[in-house]
């Protein structure tokens, strides 16, 4: 077994992928670790929206861009590839790409379930089983999952989202536990809501629910704290954290505060 590591992790000089860099925490996080001195590989569906964010990196040679799709078997080999054939092995994954579900269950259909599925919880397990062999060739190497505060609290309006963000918390356990003797570390975490792009999904249920809403930058940052610390999981400050401790011990608390605020639909 590797010795685990006693002082920060320095980025500097790293090989960093970033899945869902296009927009969003994803963007803020590039920023973040470019101003940290790594090097990029930034992934995202539109090509773009990459363009964009490579333009407001302090130093845009940094960063490659791929413009692919993490659900896409084919899309997943070339990002192997190209992270084989440019750096010859991968220091962080950061499997950040995610889609959201809002609203009541019954309102969605088949397609949108399998889109949930497939992007927040089945690519970051495919996406790391078919980089592990270049995570072995790092010296620190260290997985990312972005989760979500609603991975801990099933949230109403949210359930199929939620079930994929309790699938990847489960899944980041379970690979951490499996991956330890290697050396590879797993970080979890779990922002609370976010302002990105499909945030004005839930702008109706911010009032109703009291929601909190962070900035991307605030997320970002919270991320990027978690890899230098070698962090385990990560929960944003605030009441959240409360709640999560809340939810593992009295659920039926969390289940009265939540239920009995169902907004009309």
């Amino acid at each position: 077994m590797k010795p685990m590591p006693v002082c920060a992790m320095r980025l500097d000089g790293k090989t960093m992928l970033i899945t869902g860099a296009g927009s969003g925490i994803g963007r803020a996080l590039a920023v973040a670790c470019a101003e940290q001195g790594a090097r990029l590989l930034l992934v995202g569906r539109r090509r773009a929206k990459l363009e964009e964010t490579r333009a407001l990196l302090a130093r845009p040679e940094q960063a490659m861009l791929l413009a692919a799709d993490v659900t896409q078997a084919a899309d997943r080999r070339v990002m192997r590839n190209t992270i084989a054939e440019t750096f010859g092995c991968l220091d962080v994954l950061v499997n950040n790409a995610g889609v959201l579900c809002v609203g009541p269950l019954h309102g969605a259909d088949d397609d949108e379930l399998e889109d949930l599925l497939a992007t927040n919880l089945l690519a970051p397990m495919a996406l790391t089983r078919d980089l592990l062999n270049l995570l072995r060739t790092a010296e620190r190497p260290r997985i990312v999952n972005v989760g979500s505060v609603f991975g801990d609290i099933g949230h109403p309006q949210f359930a199929a989202y939620s079930a994929t963000k309790f699938g990847l918390r489960g899944f980041s356990d379970a690979i951490r536990r499996e991956l330890m003797a290697e050396g590879i570390g797993l970080t979890y975490v779990a922002p609370r809501a976010t302002q990105t792009e499909a945030a004005h999904k839930f702008d109706h249920l911010v009032a109703p629910y009291a929601m909190a809403v962070d900035s991307a930058e605030v997320a970002a940052a919270q991320i990027l704290s978690a890899i230098r610390r070698d962090a385990r999981n990560s929960y944003a400050r605030g009441p959240e954290r409360f709640f999560v401790m809340l939810q593992r011990l009295f659920p039926g608390l969390i289940d009265q505060a939540l239920g009995r605020k169902l907004p009309a639909v």
